[in-house]
């Protein structure tokens, strides 16, 4: 590429990230969780609001300062935990950016500590909730801040602490590392098919990771806890780093969940709709022009929710709405005889990538 069309495409990369930024702030006044509307609290300051003692020795714990680097599916979970005679009365969930579907299957998580000692709380090994794994493991770290916070508890938790060793996140882990190496290496239909099954299987239904624009909007207002979140970072690098190498699309193409269950369905059914090159054209129009709506619409504020409607999220399906589900349903079905047809001419998440490794001609 020239250094011309190389310029070009880092400034395209700019300019979404830009606009990501934009929403970030828009939705959530943060960038990388860091409060852009107000006045930065000092460190001081934000430790003194994490507790409240009461004239009865009742301590109250609000983990908003101790759990800032702890990101749930949509942003940060912030937990009020009420502490009396060194047990734990109850933990509530304090306003946060979760989808709701998520978050409720997730809270039934909160009693689980009810009536435990401080050192019961802290050794307590708590289980995500099936197809709401991001939102637990954030109520549950957020209360091992909080209950450490409230026994004193000065040891910081390990850097490799953070890491998720459970057979689910090596698993996902080597799966997307599959992804995203061996491709550039092997160009093998038999190998392909393997990866897709894999995609599908470990990244999409068994541990529910993937990019859409409720999870790049919460990296971008929180900021990511990296050893946590390993596979959504190589996912991002995918994504976003690759195109300046030459790796036009390798998320979309070899690493997306949905794209490959696409390609998978479109093998069940030998015949395939023959599209005119201008019908192709006016959906790829189609597709620019809804993204351009849909990004109005997150810059205004008018219409923030329609990113909880992408149909990845039909992967967590114990979780999911079932509009979401039907949607995905709908474009599996069609991808039978209509190669890829939400990555082709719907995905706003793909077409934020598009742009995002443009060349202008």
């Amino acid at each position: 590429m020239k250094l011309t069309g190389k310029i070009q495409q880092i400034l395209s990369l700019l300019v979404c990230i830009l606009l990501v930024l934009a929403v970030s702030i828009r939705r959530d006044g943060k960038i990388l969780g860091n409060d852009v509307k107000k006045k930065q609290q000092t460190a001081a300051k934000a430790e003194g609001d994490t507790l409240r003692t009461l004239d009865d020795g009742t301590m109250i714990v609000n983990t908003t300062y101790l759990g800032k680097d702890i990101i749930g599916y949509g942003g940060t979970v912030p937990l009020e935990i009420t502490v009396k005679d060194g047990k734990v009365l109850g933990v509530k969930a304090l306003k946060n950016s979760e989808t709701p579907e998520f978050f409720e299957e997730a809270s039934q998580l909160l009693k689980k500590w009810d009536g435990k000692t401080l050192e019961e709380a802290q050794n307590l090994k708590v289980d995500a909730v099936s197809g709401a794994t991001f939102s637990s493991k954030a109520i549950v770290g957020n209360v091992q801040r909080g209950v450490q916070f409230a026994a004193k508890n000065s040891e910081k938790p390990s850097l490799w602490s953070k890491v998720d060793l459970s057979a689910k996140a090596i698993a996902g882990l080597v799966v997307v590392l599959m992804a995203a190496l061996l491709p550039l290496f092997i160009k093998n239909r038999r190998y392909r098919l393997v990866q897709q099954v894999l995609n599908v299987g470990v990244l999409g239904f068994w541990c529910g990771s993937f990019l859409n624009y409720t999870s790049i909007i919460s990296y971008f207002s929180n900021g990511m806890n990296v050893l946590a979140l390993l596979v959504p970072v190589i996912m991002l690098i995918t994504a976003f780093v690759y195109p300046l190498f030459g790796k036009k699309s390798h998320y979309c193409t070899h690493v997306c969940p949905f794209g490959s269950l696409q390609e998978l369905a479109s093998k069940c059914v030998g015949y395939k709709v023959k599209m005119s090159a201008d019908t192709v054209k006016r959906l790829d129009l189609f597709r620019q022009i809804l993204w351009a709506v849909l990004m109005i619409c997150l810059l205004t504020g008018v219409w923030f929710d329609w990113i909880d409607y992408e149909p990845f999220s039909a992967f967590i399906v114990t979780t999911a709405s079932w509009v979401v589900i039907a949607i995905a349903v709908v474009f599996v079905a069609l991808s039978t005889i209509v190669m890829r047809p939400y990555c082709r001419f719907v995905c706003p998440t793909g077409t934020l990538f598009k742009y995002s490794q443009k060349v202008w001609k």
